[in-house]
């Protein structure tokens, strides 16, 4: 079986524990605004849920061995970068698609920028432990 030497140990171990309260802050927030006020902010909430979704599969991939793990991990990560970006810059600027913030909005402002710097971090730790090269 391919394995990823030490990305899942020591600081591998803090990036997934942040990687999963994000996954349930976002989850969890998008749940309730879903839930409780859809029609306030339709457009935002849904791509706080969708960010939620990114956030556990990214915290799955990154806690689990083995070469199918890291390119999901990667592929997510990568997509949670081009997201925040994305994201982030629509809410700057076009404000009134946003009356509600979302994880993503600002770049992350409303988490402290995590989801911004986050991805950065995890890419370079993906990229620090590859899967070890087929035989």
């Amino acid at each position: 079986m391919a394995e990823t030497t030490g990305r899942t140990t020591g600081v591998g171990r803090i990036i997934v524990m942040v990687y999963a309260i994000l996954a349930l802050a976002a989850s969890w927030r998008s749940g309730f605004q879903l839930l409780s006020k859809f029609d306030e902010a339709p457009v935002a909430f849904i791509l706080s849920g969708f960010s939620g979704l990114v956030y556990i599969i990214a915290t799955f991939a990154l806690a689990t061995r083995g070469r199918r793990a890291w390119q999901i991990a990667h592929l997510a990560v990568w997509f949670e970068l081009l997201g925040v970006i994305i994201v982030g810059a629509w809410s700057l600027l076009t404000p009134e698609v946003f009356p509600e913030p979302t994880v993503w909005s600002t770049f992350g402002i409303g988490y402290g920028f995590i989801p911004l710097v986050l991805p950065i971090i995890g890419l370079y730790w993906l990229y620090k432990h590859p899967p070890k090269p087929l035989t």
